[in-house]
């Protein structure tokens, strides 16, 4: 086990200082958290900062910190962001390591096994391990995860208690050395030499950590001692630098000790029977057949290389973890004293509440029909109560907290002042008698001032039947809901801020990326509906939308007033009171947000890239999509080396569609 560094300080580099009432949330945040209150909740209204505020209490209370996202997209925004911030620190970025992941299942109905089929994003997988290393060699680390943090991961202490710590004077003979690396599941490569392996050549050892992308190590021998470490790029293999000191983490986060090894072994051998003898007992005789076929070999796997395909389904074993016991996960590299802030925790807090049930529904089918040990069970995700159970402090950060945060705490921290001194739009509610008419005639004077429009209906027939009547009038518009794929999505939200069209028509306009400052007025159709996207939190949130234009204005077209319309209109406007006092003793004047306008990810004509000519990609070809799809990985991988996983979502997205053109 390697010893934390405990003495680095959080560093935090920005060219802004706190205004508005940032330095007020920041002060009170810290005091909280120093005074030791367990749960509060950063209410920050959209645009006011509030990443730049969780920065801030990070450094000031100097506390490893893992910040969780409710999406990778959100969590890679939220990445780029803190390492900005904290440049000479660790900031570090967990999230699953799939670009594709079918899980292993049963369908009983059609009696259809459906293999565990995925394709490890080797970057990903690069950070998982920084991350975790980060953890355990220093204090003053940053994790943004999404909530791949609540899964199973393996036992920290077997982790960190394989670490190869190795120094110049060490005596250790090569061998000795090889032998250590392949027991934490280092490959011998001396032709291919990637992450996680390493090469022979005579005294001289080489080693490509998995934690790193570029740079790997060269240990060199005399005798039965290491007498020098050096830093060497990888590819060229130019020396860096020397090293006075090495740690080596596994490869894989589920490693054992080999003498718990043996008595996980015997412990499966163990459950194998029982299960066996349960299914006899049950005349399913089949069931047992392919338990015992399976089992088996995982068990022969085990023994020969200490690994098998699957091997987080006998994670219990090797932790030494009890039935039903939760498993160890993210959460459990950090030390006791940390800091979580849940960004979006209206969204998160939901998600971490019902990853549990779904992945135990599908396991348990594995199990019951022989395709797994019971134990599968507990390769699972955190329960919300076991989350809970890893909390030492938590701030949940939210523009509308959830009914979950709120019952938590009554510590709530506003925020609600833009450093631009805009303020949240006015909210009208007109009835629904002639909406089409006066729809229209709003659009048109937005339309003459150069602003856009955004119209939310309750179903896609809505959205649609909208957009033909519009159009009809002669209004340039287009609709967006879920059936409109990524590669055409992004290109709408472009040409809307643009101007190639005014309105955008849609169900759901809260997903990331559809921030639009162009926007100055938000129709809501059928407010009075109440429903997921007519409550409280969604009203507020649709609200929002107008809030970046200094014109923002809001319509509810309803005919009666719902309780959750009174209180989004009641919330806004208690907002809007606060910004308006705020703007007029400091004498601000509203600006709408500046936004640069995206490029697309070019899609083009392979003939004539020169051209850019976008183009539908179904008039592509078989061998000129494939040879697309190349063009586009490396772009994907550029946009991921560079730390815009945003980006390289969206580009793996498009290669997704393109793949299922048939």
């Amino acid at each position: 086990m390697i010893n934390r560094v405990t003495d680095n300080k959080f560093k935090l580099v920005s060219k802004y200082q706190p205004s508005g009432d940032q330095p007020e949330a920041i002060k009170t945040l810290v005091e909280n958290i120093e005074g030791g209150e367990k749960a509060q909740i950063l209410l920050g209204a959209t645009g006011t900062g509030k990443t730049y505020t969780m920065s801030q209490v990070i450094a000031a209370v100097n506390k490893p910190t893992l910040v969780i996202a409710h999406n990778k997209t959100l969590a890679g925004q939220l990445y780029g962001e803190f390492k900005e911030f904290f440049p000479d620190n660790a900031v570090e970025y967990f999230v699953s390591y799939y670009d594709f992941y079918q899980p292993e299942a049963y369908v009983p109905s059609t009696d259809t096994y459906i293999e565990k089929d995925s394709s490890v994003n080797e970057e990903i997988d690069r950070l998982r391990h920084s991350a975790t290393a980060a953890l355990l060699e220093r204090n003053d680390v940053i994790v943004v995860a999404s909530v791949s943090a609540i899964y199973g991961l393996g036992d920290p202490n077997n982790y960190g208690d394989n670490v190869l710590s190795l120094r110049p004077g060490l005596e250790m003979s090569r061998d000795d050395l090889l032998n250590n690396l392949v027991s934490i599941q280092f490959d011998r490569n001396d032709i291919d030499f990637k992450r996680g392996t390493f090469r022979v050549r005579g005294d001289v050892v080489e080693i490509f950590p998995a934690s790193r992308d570029e740079n790997a190590f060269r240990i060199e021998f005399f005798g039965d001692e290491i007498e020098r470490i050096r830093e060497i790029n990888a590819l060229t293999g130019q020396v860096l630098g020397e090293v006075t000191h090495l740690p080596i983490f596994p490869v894989t986060h589920f490693v054992t000790q080999e003498n718990t090894l043996g008595q996980a072994i015997d412990e499966i051998k163990a459950d194998l029977d029982k299960q066996l003898k349960l299914f006899e007992s049950e005349g399913k005789l089949l069931e047992a057949q392919r338990l015992k076929q399976r089992t088996d070999y995982d068990i022969e796997m085990l023994q020969e290389m200490g690994y098998t395909n699957g091997v987080e389904n006998y994670s219990r074993y090797m932790d030494g973890r009890i039935e039903g016991e939760p498993p160890y996960t993210l959460l459990d590299f950090f030390p006791e004293d940390f800091l979580i802030m849940v960004d979006e925790s209206h969204m998160t807090m939901g998600q971490i509440k019902g990853m549990y049930n779904g992945d135990k529904a599908r396991k348990q089918m594995l199990v019951d029909y022989g395709f797994r040990l019971p134990s599968a069970l507990d390769n699972r995700p955190l329960r919300r109560e076991e989350f809970e159970g890893h909390v030492d402090q938590i701030v949940y950060v939210s523009a509308t907290p959830g009914d979950y945060e709120l019952e938590q705490t009554d510590t709530i921290v506003e925020q609600i002042i833009r450093p631009t001194g805009l303020l949240d739009p006015e909210v009208e509610v007109r009835p629904t008698m002639g909406q089409m008419d006066d729809l229209l005639g709003e659009i048109n004077a937005r339309v003459e001032k150069g602003e856009r429009v955004f119209v939310t209906t309750l179903t896609k027939r809505m959205a649609e039947d909208l957009t033909d009547y519009l159009k009809e009038m002669g209004v340039k518009v287009k609709y967006m809901h879920s059936d409109i794929k990524t590669l055409e999505r992004t290109e709408i939200i472009r040409d809307l801020r643009l101007g190639v069209f005014d309105v955008l028509i849609g169900i759901n306009l809260l997903r990331e990326g559809i921030d639009v400052p162009e926007v100055s007025l938000v129709a809501i159709l059928d407010a009075d509906k109440e429903g997921f996207l007519r409550n409280e939190r969604g009203l507020i949130q649709t609200i929002g939308r107008a809030a970046r234009n200094s014109n923002g204005h809001v319509i509810m077209y309803a005919d009666t007033m719902t309780q959750s319309m009174q209180k989004a209109i009641d919330e806004t406007a208690r907002r809007r009171a606060i910004q308006m006092a705020y703007n007029e003793e400091h004498g601000i004047t509203p600006q709408t947000i500046k936004k640069e306008i995206r490029d697309l990810i070019a899609v083009t004509t392979l003939e004539e890239a020169e051209k850019q000519d976008t183009i539908n990609p179904a008039s592509l070809n078989k061998q000129e999509r494939k040879d697309l799809i190349k063009k586009l990985q490396k772009q994907m991988q550029e946009a991921s080396d560079l730390l815009d996983f945003e980006q390289a979502a969206e580009i793996r997205d498009i290669i997704l569609e393109l793949k299922s053109i048939d």
